[in-house]
């Protein structure tokens, strides 16, 4: 075919223009080749989808685990502060039960004893306060302050 269109042209007295490159590798239509035409044409490379996608998989579970982790740590704290207020209830039901020879005040510290019959007793007097003659009950169980909403904070 090349042939014939050269002798055509030279029949008509023009020198025909022979291009270099063979048309099996040039294109009418360069815009649509999955690659760069040109020298200076940007690089394109085909997508990994697998590759792609399991990068996104991987960063998904990784943002859902520090969100997730975050809420357990919210909840462990809620739960924290859920069985401290659970210990004071049961030290406040135990001071309520104790004997105690005076009213109690807002924000001030008393100590808890047990008694040899674990019988309660709450005192102004701290363990190391009680002199020569020592403490008159078995044991100490706690130091503890009166507050607001009548329930007991442990100090010690």
């Amino acid at each position: 075919m090349k042939d014939e269109k050269k002798e055509i042209e030279l029949m008509k007295g023009k020198k025909a223009f022979v291009n270099p490159i063979d048309e099996d590798k040039i294109t009418k239509n360069p815009h649509n080749l999955p690659y760069a035409h040109t020298v200076g044409g940007a690089v394109i490379k085909p997508m990994d989808q697998g590759r792609t996608k399991g990068l996104a998989v991987k960063a998904m579970h990784k943002q859902t685990d520090i969100q997730l982790d975050q809420i357990r740590k919210q909840m462990q704290l809620l739960v924290d502060q859920a069985q401290k207020i659970q210990k004071r209830v049961e030290i406040s039901e135990i001071i309520y039960g104790a004997e105690m020879g005076f009213k109690p005040l807002i924000s001030k510290t008393y100590h808890l004893y047990q008694r040899t019959d674990e019988t309660a007793v709450l005192s102004v007097v701290g363990p190391e306060e009680w002199g020569r003659s020592g403490c008159p009950f078995d044991s100490f169980l706690s130091t503890v302050t009166l507050l607001a909403d009548h329930t007991w904070e442990i100090l010690e």
